[in-house]
């Protein structure tokens, strides 16, 4: 079987999602790990959630985002609220890409990037556990990448369900490990 090539996926650490999650210590977590990736030589990907002025990406019967449309352009694709948090900001050979729902594939150009760089591999972190990373997940397993999740660099606004993902759903489809377990295995290829 010929050697893996990974790639992390930092998704939707953006100026609005951390905000509203009110606790910083995952954004630190999750740093550890985008430099950990960049001193290893595994690409970062970053991904946030943007639509155009109006949202003409959202229907009105997805009850998911429709409440953004109420909001005006508060998650206009470039409006600072959608911006990489500058604790992680990226850098300028670091694809940041933009998604129109919660799967970090779903509306954008996430595949096709990690495809042509050759990736069979995700290490998912991100902001919720209950929302894009779970939704990446399930449909990162259906594209037949292989997985990991680090589990202290997600989150949730509900503790509880980040528990039962990380603890119980996730591991039937991915490697469910801690930031520093993920770097110790960096360093030791």
């Amino acid at each position: 079987m010929p050697e893996s090539r990974a790639a992390l996926l930092a998704m939707d650490f953006q100026n609005d999602i951390v905000d509203r999650l009110g606790d910083t210590s995952v954004v630190e977590v999750a740093g550890c790990a985008v430099e950990a990736a960049r001193a290893a030589g595994v690409p970062v990907l970053f991904v946030r959630v943007g639509f155009r002025p109006g949202c003409p990406e959202i229907a009105a019967a997805n009850l998911g985002f429709g409440a953004l449309t109420q909001a005006g352009d508060a998650f206009r694709e470039d409006g600072p609220a959608t911006q990489v948090v500058d604790a992680l900001a990226p850098r300028a050979d670091e694809p940041v890409v933009v998604k129109r729902r919660v799967s970090a594939f779903t509306g954008s150009d996430l595949d096709v990037l990690l495809r042509a760089a050759g990736v069979d591999t995700l290490v998912l972190t991100g902001i919720a556990t209950s929302g894009v990373v779970l939704s990446t997940l399930r449909q990162a397993a259906d594209l037949d990448y292989r997985l990991t999740v680090l589990a202290d660099a997600c989150a949730d606004q509900d503790p509880e369900v980040h528990r039962v993902l990380t603890e119980k759903v996730f591991a039937r489809q991915a490697e469910v490990i801690d930031t520093d377990e993920w770097i110790g295995s960096l360093k030791s290829r």
